[in-house]
């Protein structure tokens, strides 16, 4: 290959003038214009308004949580994880090969559409919101897939893991005004309806700033991976390659761990607090629609400043450790799990004693996907896949069977009973929280071997060809043929 091909295939990418100003001039003009062809303060804007959908996504789905709709946990999660697992490879793969702005312009307007349908729902028609709540999936399933993927395509190294912190600082904050949002809400307007009105305003929001201000990067390019030049393989083919990616199947069981948790401690954690407060004496039993609202307040603004510090000092002890190791990120995980592990064992033990206690240690971990050992082509198809995964194992049935194993240990159905049977079901978490930790660790052992194959991944120039023989066409490898 001669040299002058690289510098023909990394133009486009440059400005127009890149072509006439000769090799000299042309650092100063890709300092102008980046190669994933968005500018600095555009860019940065983008991962702010894939921070703002991402906390609106949070927010969404947790917003049930925080209502009179909480009696009915399980139903909720269920229809709404179902659906958002297996409709994720679809736009995984949509977003491997098309334009990405658009399929999520498309995704948010169906779930904000939606969500405002099921606040419209008579409780008389409960299968029509369990209908409505697992629409919303759809929506959800063609952002979470995409957004981490433009961002990844946007920065590199040091800047993306910083800009992919700030993006998932959503979560936490976003599922904690979910709580706040469906208790106040539906406890000021006395109608959990008009819980589920908030988002689909913001959502309307969301849509214009995605489709007028972010503007879509080319892949790999950032990564001096021209999009041109990376090969487009089929579907099978990506599983195929993931499924050889130990970093990735590792670090998606440690995911898993991690939905475990959350998704439990999400539905059940605002009435193991009423139920230990009723224990304790601080609370009076009650069985009306928001008589606890507040614990789900208490619940969502804890949920917000642990995320936030447990993320921005994730953020910052990874970024100190990097130079030291370039394992940081699965370390980081790992502890972050293995510390909160003995935190919430210690929080739901002491429950029975103190809420107060309880409440001060509802902190936990929060990780997210490493974008860089996956190629730049394959990446929504990957993020479709763990999310597939850590759901289906995770948080789809965590909730159910806390509740099942809660079921069985109660003795009877006496508040002490109610009280006990959750708080030792509950116990499971840590103990998933320390396998999850022991996953990210496991990964910390492959991830340097498969960043640097992703980094240097060239597609096999011995490529089947199609060749007549006997008549018919059959596919042969090219070095079978030139000789």
């Amino acid at each position: 290959m001669s040299q002058a091909e690289p510098t023909s295939d990394s133009a486009p990418f440059f400005s127009s003038d890149s072509e006439a100003e000769g090799p000299d001039d042309q650092p100063a003009v890709q300092t102008e214009e980046p190669a994933s062809g968005v500018s600095r303060v555009r860019a940065l804007l983008t991962v702010l308004i894939l921070c703002y959908i991402n906390l609106l996504n949070y927010m969404d789905r947790f917003t049930v949580a925080g209502t009179i709709l909480r009696m009915f946990p399980v139903c909720f999660s269920v229809v709404f994880i179902c659906s958002y697992m297996f409709l994720a490879p679809f736009f995984g793969y949509l977003g491997d090969r098309y334009n990405r702005k658009f399929i999520m312009s498309f995704g948010i307007t169906f779930w904000s559409a939606v969500t405002l349908a099921s606040s419209y729902t008579p409780k008389e028609h409960f299968w029509a919101l369990l209908l409505t709540r697992g629409l919303v999936g759809v929506g959800e399933a063609s952002y979470s897939t995409i957004a981490p993927t433009i961002i990844a395509d946007l920065y590199v190294k040091e800047k993306r893991t910083n800009m992919l912190s700030i993006f998932y600082f959503a979560i936490p904050v976003g599922s904690g005004l979910g709580y706040i949002v469906g208790s106040q809400v539906s406890n000021i307007a006395k109608d959990w309806h008009w819980a589920l009105r908030v988002t689909p305003a913001l959502g309307l929001i969301a849509v214009l700033l995605l489709l007028f201000v972010v503007k879509e990067p080319k892949r790999g390019a950032i990564e001096a991976r021209p999009e041109h030049q990376l090969h487009q393989t089929s579907w099978l083919v990506d599983l195929q390659d993931l499924s050889k990616n130990c970093s990735f199947i590792l670090s998606t069981f440690g995911f898993t761990a991690v939905a475990f948790v959350t998704g439990s401690l999400a539905l059940w954690a605002p009435t193991f607090l009423f139920r230990a407060a009723v224990f304790t004496g601080e609370r009076e039993p009650c069985v009306e629609a928001h008589c606890a609202s507040s614990d789900s307040l208490i619940f969502g603004a804890i949920t917000c400043v642990t995320g936030i510090l447990g993320v921005a000092t994730g953020v910052q002890v990874s970024r100190q450790l990097r130079t030291r190791t370039p394992r940081a990120d699965p370390l980081v995980c790992a502890a972050g799990l293995l510390l909160s592990a003995p935190f919430l064992y210690l929080a739901i033990v002491f429950a029975q004693a103190s809420t107060i206690a309880t409440y001060v240690n509802e902190g936990f971990s929060s990780c997210f996907f490493f974008q860089y050992v996956v190629v730049p082509t394959r990446r929504s198809t990957a993020e479709a896949l763990q999310i597939v995964v850590s759901h289906l194992l995770g948080d789809a049935g965590s909730p159910y069977l806390i509740g099942v194993v809660s079921d069985s240990l109660r003795k009877n159905d006496s508040f002490l009973w109610q009280f006990r049977s959750l708080q030792l079901s509950l116990l499971l978490c840590s103990f998933v929280a320390v396998i999850g930790g022991g996953f990210f660790l496991a990964t910390a052992l492959f991830i340097e071997r498969d960043r640097e194959r992703a980094e240097n991944y060239v597609h096999a120039d011995d490529e089947p060809i199609v060749v007549p023989k006997s008549g018919r066409s059959t596919r042969v490898p090219v070095s079978s043929v030139l000789i």
